[in-house]
């Protein structure tokens, strides 16, 4: 099984940027992919960026250009950094890992810090 802790979110100013980070921990070598989703109120959790184990990235058109997501493999973080905030950002921050156990695909959430975008 996979943990995953996150940290770094808190309110923000419009224009303003924040750093997120998320840890992974346990079956880490069964991890594919890493990424972040997030959740604004009433709405469904949509991707914001994901990066694969070889590197491959994909990012929601929304945040493209102002968002960039990282990893090292080495200390199993992933990372989000983003910039020029907008009040439509505000939402909840989910990491999320994807991969293969002895065969059984998975998919593990953190708990979500809250990024609310406000002056």
């Amino acid at each position: 099984q996979v943990q995953l802790v996150e940290s770094g979110g808190g309110l923000v100013r419009p224009g303003g940027s924040l750093k997120l980070s998320c840890a992974a921990s346990g079956s880490i070598f069964s991890i594919y992919a890493m990424g972040w989703y997030r959740q604004a109120p009433g709405t469904n959790r949509v991707l914001v960026a994901a990066v694969t184990s070889f590197g491959k990235i994909n990012y929601a058109d929304l945040v493209k250009g102002r968002f960039t997501v990282t990893r090292n493999n080495v200390n199993n973080m992933v990372y989000l950094e983003m910039n020029d905030l907008k009040p439509e950002d505000t939402a909840v921050y989910y990491c999320r890992a994807e991969g293969d156990e002895r065969g059984t695909a998975f998919g593990t959430w953190g708990e979500g810090p809250q990024v609310p975008v406000s002056s």
